[in-house]
This record gives structure tokens, sequence and C-alpha cells, in this order.
């Protein structure tokens, strides 16, 4: 038993001061198990078992290596296609995502942040926001009433605060700013009609009769480049990669097998994989 598992023994004159990512930590029959590999390990885990003690994580890890060390030498060395094959899928997948990673290191100057800013809001119409309040009501003849008084000279607040069914009502009906696409499409439609000041008809929505007032609009302003630096460079980054990406194919020598001579369908035909 000892024969198959030949742990390396850690005593404190074995330990090395500074250990590296090829340091040996155990080796089954003949296998070593590095520190490289336990970190890769628990960088995959949940961010619950990451944040285990370092002394249970150790354990739990080590063991684990050790475990599948031991069932990978139950199969030895195999032609099977599947482990083949995604072996290759992942080794391209991981090399892909460090050219990536490298990438997107790359600097990025405060001139191209700025030009890709301007770029994208100088001219750009944000559009408009709306101050309105509103009393909701359960009825159209409510509503009509309700606008009877208003064109009466009664006050649109005490009005709201005494009849409207609307969390807003005490409140005095008030909805604060608000853009297109945060009212039900009757509402906005509404308020989109409506002159500064203007007190609207009743609007029908699922939620009952409404009488609206627009108190004031404005134009939406555009982020501060602060905002949205980190939105920018990960969008210069993203353009620089499909540069990178465009340039690399154009420099490839890429051949496509006629699609007439595969199918399409061989795409989800798994049973290809034991044959």
């Amino acid at each position: 038993m000892f024969a198959a598992i030949i742990l390396s023994a850690v005593t404190a004159s074995a330990v090395q001061a500074e250990p590296s990512a090829d340091t040996v930590v155990a080796s089954v029959n003949g296998t070593e198990i590095t520190v490289g590999h336990m970190i890769l390990v628990r960088e995959s885990l949940p961010e619950q078992y990451r944040n285990l003690p370092n002394e249970q994580l150790f354990d739990g890890v080590l063991e684990q290596l050790i475990q599948q060390t031991l069932l990978a030498d139950l199969i030895g060395e195999t032609d099977n296609r599947e482990i083949r094959l995604t072996l290759e899928n992942d080794r391209r997948l991981m090399k892909a995502s460090q050219a990536v990673e490298e990438l997107s290191a790359q600097a990025i100057g405060e001139d191209d942040i700025a030009a890709a800013y301007d770029s994208r809001y100088a001219d750009a119409d944000m559009g408009v926001e709306y101050d309105a309040a509103h009393i909701l009501v359960e009825t159209e003849e409510a509503a009509v009433n309700l606008i009877d008084k208003l064109q009466a000279g009664a006050d649109f607040v005490e009005l709201a605060k005494e009849f409207s069914t609307g969390p807003s009502g005490p409140s005095g009906g008030a909805l604060g700013w608000f853009g297109l696409g945060m009212m039900v499409p009757p509402f906005e439609a509404a308020v989109v009609a409506m002159e500064k000041g203007a007190i609207s008809s009743p609007v029908k929505t699922d939620f009952g009769w409404h009488v609206i007032k627009l108190n004031d609009t404005r134009a939406i302003s555009a982020p501060a480049l602060d905002e949205v630096r980190g939105e920018i460079i990960a969008e210069l980054q993203r353009s620089a990669i499909e540069r990178r990406i465009d340039e690399l194919r154009q420099q490839a020598t890429i051949s496509l097998t006629p699609i007439e001579n595969i199918g399409i369908d061989v795409i989800s035909q798994s049973e290809l994989m034991s044959e």
C-alpha cells in the first residue's frame, strides 16, 4: 500500500523557503502533484470554498488530486477520442484566453479614452426626462370630476392627497423624474404629448384612471467621463482584440471543408464520439 501512494515527506528541514509553482507536494505512483496544480484547483472552486481556511483547503485539494491521479491510473495511457478532443479544446481555449488577457493588458492612452468618449456622447441625443405627478382613481367619472375641480382652481397636490389611490398620493402624486420606458405605454404617451404645466384628459391604464400634471421636462445630460471610463476602456479593449483577430485571419491560411460534404446536423450527433 505504501508503494501505491508515495507522498513527499514535508518536514521542517525539507520545506523550501520560497516554494514555486513547480514545487512537488506529493507523488502518486511517480506522478507529481505540484503547488501549481493545487493553486489552479483552488482558483476553480466556488467562492464559498475558496474562502475556507488554508489548512482545510490544502488538505482537501491535495486529497482530491491524489484521488483523481489514482483513478486516472486505472485508465492509464488512452486514445479515447473524447478525452483527446476535450484536452485539445481546453488547451486551445486556455491559450486563446491568455492571448486575450495579454491584449487587454496593453495600455490604453487617455487620448484614446477621451476620443472614444467624445465619439459616443459629443453629438448624442440622450433623450428627455419628465417630471410629472398624477392622481389615480378607479373610474373615468371620478377622473373627470377631478379635472373639473382643477379647472376651477383646486390645488393638484391637495386633490392627490385626498383622492389618489396610488402610492404617490400621500406625496401629492409626485412621481419625480423619469425617462422613456419607465412608465406603462398609455401613461407615457400622454406625458410625451403634454405641454409643461398642462393637465391631461383622463388616461386609462391597467392600474385605473389617471389625471396627470406635467411639471417640467429636461434634456438628459451625458454621463461624466469618470462614470463611464471603465466601460469605454472595456470597449476599446474589445475593439483592439477584434482588430487583432481580423489581422490574424488575413495572415492565416484557413481552409473550410464544403458544408455539403459534412452536413450541419453532425454537430448534434454525439454517437460519433463513440465510433
